[in-house]
């Protein structure tokens, strides 16, 4: 194979007459006169431009160059990492998800049974009172204690569909108890955002109305949850009347609220914690409405709202003045 810069050699022959002593002469005669390449005679340069064939006519001699490839297309350059920006925190959307929320379905189905045992004296932080009652009942027998339980129930249901973690102090209406320092208890050791007991009256049979119960301070018990458990309560009273339609109570307290220092229940809590009673079972109005279990819904979607509007930052209807 030929390389690049090497001399092409040529070997002529050319065809002579065998006359004798002229063979040398026409031999001679045939180089001067071209019949071939003088060996070392270099050929001349071919252009790069014409030993290229045309793009239309292959091999011809006036061939032209072919249009120039297009230049390759370099691989765009990757995107630069993003700057890192801080995630910030999202907008509150008044979520109760993960919330604790204690519920107190006041007395028990077998509080009756247990009368010795409901009696007994317990400390309720400025003095002593029974462990429990049997509660009241309406005028046709419906008790208070399956009042409280089946709405109890209906709250829970509905504060737990929107996320929140909730505890009942008694899970049955069969059992008797727990004493009032227990239920009081149940909701400290849970760290309840809220906690709430549910009730219903004996009062006179001519008052009707719902009125809420807040804590009076009790020295040394319970100031710090006073101030939260009035936000607590003025929650529940808005969001209850709203619900029910249900007037406040007309035979004490004043505007549908009432300040106790005497409940166990309030005086020993270290979380936001109200009474909460729905109506007097010895009213026939209140009663007709209480045993009605389109009613019983009514009032839980009133007390779950208002814990809701409690856990969320809202407001209530004010309380009066703390006595």
């Amino acid at each position: 194979m030929q390389r690049a810069g090497q001399t092409r050699p040529f070997i002529i022959q050319c065809h002579a007459y065998t006359y004798g002593r002229l063979a040398a002469l026409v031999l001679a005669l045939s180089l001067a006169m071209g019949c071939g390449a003088e060996k070392g005679v270099q050929p001349a340069p071919v252009s790069p431009v014409d030993a290229l064939p045309s793009a239309s006519t292959p091999g011809s001699p006036n061939a032209t160059l072919p249009s120039a490839p297009p230049p390759p297309t370099l691989p765009a350059p990757a995107p630069a990492s993003p700057v890192a920006t801080p995630r910030l925190a999202a907008p509150s959307t008044g979520s109760i998800a993960g919330k604790i929320v204690v519920i107190d379905p006041g007395h028990a189905g077998g509080n009756a049974a247990h009368a010795r045992d409901i009696a007994a004296q317990v400390d309720v932080g400025n003095g002593s009172k029974e462990c429990d009652t049997v509660g009241a009942q309406t005028a046709d027998g419906y008790p208070e204690h399956a009042l409280n339980f089946d709405v109890a129930q209906r709250v829970r249901e509905r504060l737990s569909a929107a996320g929140a973690q909730v505890v009942l102090t008694r899970e049955d209406d069969t059992g008797w108890g727990p004493c009032i320092t227990r239920r009081a208890g149940i909701g400290n050791a849970a760290q309840a955002a809220a906690a709430i007991s549910i009730h219903a009256d004996g009062g006179p049979s001519s008052g009707r109305g719902f009125h809420v119960i807040l804590p009076a301070a009790v020295p040394g018990h319970n100031e710090a949850i006073v101030a939260p458990s009035r936000r607590l309560g003025q929650a529940v009273h808005s969001a209850f009347a709203a619900a029910t339609g249900e007037p406040t109570a007309d035979y004490l307290g004043s505007d549908g609220y009432s300040v106790r220092s005497d409940l166990g229940g309030l005086n020993l809590s270290t979380v936001p914690k109200v009474f909460l009673e729905m109506g007097n079972m010895d009213n026939a109005t209140d009663a007709a409405r209480l045993e009605t279990s389109v009613y019983r819904d009514r009032l839980a979607a009133g007390i779950a709202a208002g814990i809701t509007t409690f856990l969320i930052g809202g407001a209530g209807t004010p309380a009066p003045p703390s006595s």
